[in-house]
């Protein structure tokens, strides 16, 4: 069984291009007997604001592979000066049972979370493209922890010029410091979550934010990438019709926006899209071009076992991690 950790993660280096291939790839199984993946459990105790979840899934064809992610995630860890997410993932053969690999660290998780959120903006664009609008591209980023910081990455990794500039805010501060050398001439601090709001093209919201925060409707043409869930108040985006979750079931669950979406104003399934029907049917082209696109990601267990797959088999062809 190999073993593998964030070090072992950067040693083989991060090509965003693979990573969202491995993300449609995943996708176009998820719905088929080549994807299997049970609704995800949540355990709480003590503090009902910690949370830890258990994500198992299979993932055939190319793939290959099988496993669970366990993920905790104590945002009051932050205060304490740890990090608020702390994940292992488990890797065996599909064919044997056998534990093939086992992965500690934060660092694949937000790898996958970027991807996936590179794939929806890839989607977006192309249909801009297609209708002709403008796929040049402002950001802005609420929330600048590791998950924050790996999007900023992967904006400036895989869309290159197209980026023009990003805006980040982080509550508990952020610093140029804080920004890769590569992008930190596109890239500025803002004063307020509004700042970045106003200004953006494509907003991610990466908080751990306690109550919902964002107040104000979105621009026409906004990309709304809602990474941590549960940063919009329902009523400035209840209005919103082209909708995209990975999946219903899960993530309309848990208090994210989508529950109170549902609850509040009677949202449901036949309203939104699924991602996979996004990258791989032309699911966006069910709403003009121009319109607002609401993106609710929970998190696949099928896109994080492919990932870890991908860095697993990454490892074994270049002799990087500990044989245990």
């Amino acid at each position: 069984m190999r073993y593998l950790n964030d070090g072992h993660i950067r040693q083989m280096g991060t090509d965003w291009r693979r990573l969202t291939a491995v993300i449609r790839e995943a996708a176009a199984l998820y719905g088929t007997e080549e994807a299997v993946q049970p609704l995800k459990p949540y355990l709480r105790f003590r503090d009902p604001a910690n949370r830890l979840i258990a994500m198992p899934a299979y993932v055939g064809s190319g793939v290959d592979a099988c496993g669970v992610k366990w993920v905790a995630s104590y945002p009051g860890n932050l205060a304490r000066g740890l990090p608020r997410a702390h994940s292992v993932i488990a890797l065996n053969d599909p064919s044997t049972g056998e534990p093939v690999a086992i992965y500690s660290g934060g660092l694949l998780n937000a790898l996958r979370t970027a991807a996936v959120s590179g794939t929806m903006l890839e989607a977006y664009l192309k249909r801009r493209e297609e209708a002709e609008l403008p796929s040049r591209f402002s950001a802005g980023i609420a929330g600048f922890g590791p998950i924050g910081r790996t999007h900023l990455a992967m904006l400036a990794g895989l869309f290159g010029s197209r980026l023009e500039e990003a805006s980040v805010f982080d509550p508990r501060g952020a610093s140029a410091a804080d920004i890769d050398d590569g992008i930190r001439s596109r890239a500025r601090i803002a004063s307020d979550w509004r700042v970045a709001y106003a200004e953006a093209d494509v907003f991610i919201t990466c908080t751990t934010a306690a109550q919902r925060y964002i107040d104000r409707p979105p621009r026409p043409g906004m990309l709304l990438l809602n990474v941590s869930l549960r940063d919009y108040k329902p009523h400035c985006v209840k209005d919103l019709k082209a909708v995209v979750v990975d999946d219903w079931r899960e993530v309309c669950r848990e208090n994210t926006d989508i529950e109170q979406l549902q609850q509040l104003y009677g949202w449901n399934e036949a309203r939104t899209v699924t991602l996979k029907e996004a990258l791989l049917e032309d699911g966006l082209n069910r709403w003009p071009a121009g319109e607002t696109v609401f993106f609710n990601p929970m998190g696949l267990a099928v896109f994080d076992i492919a990932v870890a797959a991908y860095y697993w088999r990454t490892a074994l062809r270049e002799g990087i991690g500990v044989e245990l």
